[in-house]
């Protein structure tokens, strides 16, 4: 990045946060902050170990430093400035959750636009969500837009607060679906014999009710329901796409699902030994289709540094943005993130990586050279390292 295009993105971002009352988090004073200005150089430099009483008025230090990147830490210290993370004696912390478009397997990446990325990043978010809320019934949760690439989920309950790592590790383990399988999440009753004899035979069901054993029985109907509606020999194909399942075993399994659908909706998998082995089969597929695939660091680190939002992503130039929970569905990263201080404004660029950009409502195909554009284009093109301020 040249000189004048840090200076300007440097001046920009000083006129935003001259501009913009940023929220602080709770119990701002007892957190680590951190920042990284505009340095000379390909490198960054973080500084940390800062207190509020160090940092100073916050939006007064935000308008005077303008920096690249601003963070605060999940965790809450007696001595948030301490040098030394031992020095800070820590208190509790939030749990904290990172979604990286980057890092998902549904993402492709060079073939996925920026706009798609973040797309399936959003579904991902809601998956995170349904977990959060309603399996492990969390209430104070605080979903941000990263700036970038994803979206943070803070939790702040009272229950996870003086979580270890450790702990923390469990709950990243069950989002992920990480060790899920099928025994786990059946209940098993014992089936009475003839004359009320009892009989070694065990009835093996998914409950209906909620967490993993809901998912896995909703994927189970799912494709019992597909293959009813196929004709034979399609759904045996179907049924023969999963490990160790042969001809004649497929065709047991789906006989069984075709007299035994209703069962299978009320959460019966035990119809046929046959179909009892495709159901665990199928475990697999919903945990990849249904599991969040959070960036376990982040969890597990009860001193992480996340994002403050309202401050701006040094690389793309968006708002760091706090989302109320019913306004994820319409929320746009790539709208709803552009500060209002970068519209209404045109500014000359040298374009180095031409192609197209979708960015606050528009498309844009850009190719190298000197480009007049929107200037809330331009911070982002520069911010990327995709155009150096032009002269104007």
């Amino acid at each position: 990045m040249e000189e004048r295009t840090r200076a300007y993105l440097r001046g920009r971002f000083g006129d935003y946060y001259r501009r913009t009352s940023v929220e602080r988090p709770p119990d701002a004073d007892a957190r680590e902050w951190g920042y990284v200005p505009w340095t000379d150089g390909p490198g960054e430099t973080m500084v940390r170990h800062q207190s509020l009483l160090d940092v100073g008025d916050l939006e007064g230090f935000l308008a005077r430093e303008r920096p690249k990147h601003v963070y605060f830490s999940a965790g809450r210290y007696e001595d948030p400035g301490a040098s030394t993370m031992g020095g800070k004696s820590w208190l509790s912390s939030d749990l904290v959750f990172d979604l990286d478009a980057d890092h998902l397997p549904s993402v492709t990446l060079g073939e996925d636009s920026y706009a798609e990325m973040l797309a399936k990043c959003k579904d991902a978010l809601g998956r995170l969500l349904s977990f959060l809320e309603e399996d492990f019934g969390f209430e104070d949760l605080t979903v941000v837009f990263s700036g970038a690439r994803g979206y943070h989920v803070h939790v702040r309950d009272d229950a996870i607060q003086h979580l270890e790592s450790d702990g923390r590790r469990e709950i990243v383990d069950y989002v992920r679906g990480i060790g899920l399988e099928l025994d786990a999440l059946v209940s098993e009753e014992p089936v009475a014999g003839t004359a009320g004899r009892s009989s070694p035979a065990h009835k093996r069901t998914l409950s209906t009710a909620g967490g993993w054993s809901a998912r896995a029985h909703a994927h189970v109907v799912d494709v019992v329901e597909d293959l009813v509606a196929m004709d034979e020999e399609s759904a045996i194909e179907r049924l023969q796409d999963f490990e160790g399942v042969g001809e004649r075993k497929a065709e047991a399994a789906l006989a069984a699902a075709r007299e035994n659908t209703d069962a299978i909706r009320e959460g019966n998998i035990d119809v046929h030994p046959a179909f009892h082995g495709i159901a665990r089969a199928l475990v697999d597929e919903v945990v990849a289709a249904d599991n969040a695939p959070i960036d376990e660091p982040v969890t597990t680190d009860t001193n992480r540094l996340i994002r403050l939002p309202g401050s701006l992503h040094g690389g793309s130039g968006l708002v760091v943005q706090r989302i109320d929970r019913d306004a994820i569905a319409d929320f746009d990263p790539l709208v709803h993130g552009v500060p209002e201080t970068f519209r209404g404004h045109e500014i000359t660029v040298e374009v180095t990586e031409g192609g197209e950009v979708e960015l606050g409502g528009d498309t844009f195909t850009l190719d190298p050279g000197r480009r007049t554009v929107p200037e809330y284009l331009g911070v982002f093109l520069m911010a990327r390292g995709r155009a150096e301020k032009g002269r104007e």
